[in-house]
C-alpha cells in the first residue's frame, strides 16, 4: 500500500486508507487532504506523486493548480472589502467600475457578480487564454460587451471570467491587483501556501497536472450560452505547466496551494471571521454568504446549483453536503473545500490527476463522507 505521510487524529484514520487506496488502484496520482476544527489542523497528510512519471514523490510543501476552487479565495477577499464597508454587495457593479454599466449593464449589482447571475459569463470571441492573463485589459473588455441573457434572472457558472469581475472591484476600491491583495491581507497573515499569481522561485513545487479524459460533445446540440461560455477561451488543462499562466492573477481558476493552505484560509470563515488573532469578517459579514443568489439548474453547467453569496451552498443536489450553515465549492478535475460554520469546520482535498467531475467527483466525496462519519 502506498505510505501516506503526515499527521492526523485516530478518528480519522479511513482518511489515510482511503488515499492510500486511491492512489495503489491509479485513480489518484499525489493529493494531499487536510481538515481543521475551531482552526486546529486536526488532519494533514499527503502521498503519492507530483509528475505522471512517478518520479517525483508529492511531499509536504507540494502546491497544485487547485482550478476554481480558487474562487473562494477570491471571494473571501472582496468580502474583507465588504466587511470594511468599502463594497456594497447590493450596490451597482458600476457603483465602482462606471465603464462596467455599458452595453446595458448599469443594473447589475455586485452580488450578481458572485452568484454566477451577471449575465456576462466569458469573453466574447475573438479571445484566447494568453488574452485573460492581463487583467485590467481582460476586465476592460468584459466591462464593454452585453449580458448573455438577463441579470438577476438565473446563474450561469462564471468558469473564467469570474476573478476579473471581481478582482477589477478589489483592485478599484483598493488600489492593490487581487493577488496582491489576497497575499498580503489573507495568505500572508495566515501563514499559508497558496497564491493568486505565482513568483517563479515557487515553480519546482508544483505537481504536473494530469488532464482529464476527453469528452466527446456534438457542439451543434449545445445551447448557445454554454457554448460561447466555454469557448470564451476555450481552455486545455495543459495550460498549468506554462509560465505565463502561473504567473497571471486569474482569481477564477489559477490558484496555487494544497489542501492544508486552502483549509486554512477557509477556516477564518468557519471561525466566524477570527483565526489564531487575525480578524477579518464579522459575523453579519459571514450571514451574507448563505443568502441565496440563484437556485436551480445553471445555464452553463447544465446542473442544479445552489449558490450563496459567491460559494455555493447545501442542496440535495450535493447528499454528502449537510444541511445547515455548510458552503462549498471545488476545481474542474477534483479539488474541493468545504466550509462548516456550524462545525466550525473545513475540509479540503487537492490532487493532480483531474478527473471527469465538474462539480467534484467520488473521491472528494468519499474523504468529506469520511471526515463526517468520522465525527461520530
Amino acid at each position: 500500500m502506498t505510505k501516506i505521510h503526515g499527521t492526523w487524529d485516530p478518528r480519522f484514520d479511513e482518511i489515510a486508507e482511503l488515499l492510500s487506496a486511491s492512489i495503489d488502484a491509479g485513480t489518484d496520482l499525489g493529493a494531499s487532504v487536510a481538515v481543521t476544527i475551531d482552526g486546529d489542523m486536526v488532519v494533514d497528510l499527503w502521498g503519492g506523486f507530483a509528475d505522471a512519471a512517478r518520479s517525483r514523490p508529492w511531499v509536504e510543501d507540494t502546491i497544485v493548480n487547485v482550478w476554481s476552487t480558487t474562487k473562494t479565495m477570491t471571494f473571501l477577499s472582496a468580502l474583507v472589502l465588504v466587511e470594511r464597508g468599502l463594497l456594497d454587495l447590493d450596490a451597482p457593479v458600476a457603483t465602482y467600475w462606471p465603464e462596467f454599466a455599458a452595453n446595458g449593464k448599469e443594473g447589475v449589482l455586485v452580488r450578481h457578480l458572485f452568484g454566477h447571475t451577471s449575465g456576462v459569463s466569458a469573453w466574447e470571441q475573438p479571445v484566447v487564454t494568453a488574452d485573460i492573463y492581463d487583467a485590467p485589459a481582460a476586465a476592460a473588455r468584459l466591462a464593454a460587451q452585453a449580458p448573455w441573457w438577463e441579470p438577476g434572472s438565473a446563474s450561469g457558472y462564471h468558469a473564467l471570467n469570474q476573478g476579473h469581475l471581481i478582482g477589477e472591484l478589489v483592485r478599484r476600491i483598493d488600489g492593490r491587483t487581487l493577488g496582491s491583495f489576497f497575499a498580503e491581507e489573507l495568505a500572508g497573515p495566515l501563514g499559508a501556501d497558496f497564491h493568486i499569481g505565482l513568483p517563479p522561485e515557487h515553480d519546482a513545487r508544483v505537481a504536473e497536472m494530469t488532464p482529464p479524459p476527453a469528452i466527446d460533445i456534438d457542439l451543434a446540440t449545445v445551447d448557445p450560452i454554454v457554448l460561447k461560455t466555454l469557448a470564451g477561451p476555450p481552455l486545455d488543462a495543459t495550460v498549468v505547466s506554462d509560465p505565463a499562466w502561473r504567473r497571471a492573477e486569474i482569481g477564477a481558476a489559477n490558484g496555487q496551494g494544497n489542501a492544508r493552505s486552502v483549509a486554512r484560509i477557509q477556516a477564518l470563515v468557519a471561525n466566524g471571521g477570527t483565526l489564531d488573532g487575525v480578524e477579518r469578517l464579522s459575523a453579519g459579514t459571514i450571514d451574507r454568504i448563505f443568502e441565496t443568489q440563484a437556485e436551480g439548474p445553471d445555464l452553463v453547467l447544465g446542473e442544479y446549483v445552489h449558490f450563496g453569496m459567491g460559494y455555493a451552498i447545501s442542496s440535495a443536489a450535493v447528499p454528502y453536503v449537510p444541511d445547515g450553515r455548510v458552503a462549498y465549492w471545488g476545481g474542474w478535475g477534483g479539488s474541493v473545500i468545504i466550509v462548516d460554520c456550524d462545525r466550525r469546520m473545513t475540509i479540503s482535498y487537492v490532487m493532480n490527476r483531474m478527473d471527469e467531475g465538474v462539480l467534484g467527483d467520488v473521491r472528494g466525496e468519499s474523504i468529506v463522507r469520511a471526515v463526517y462519519a468520522g465525527l461520530g
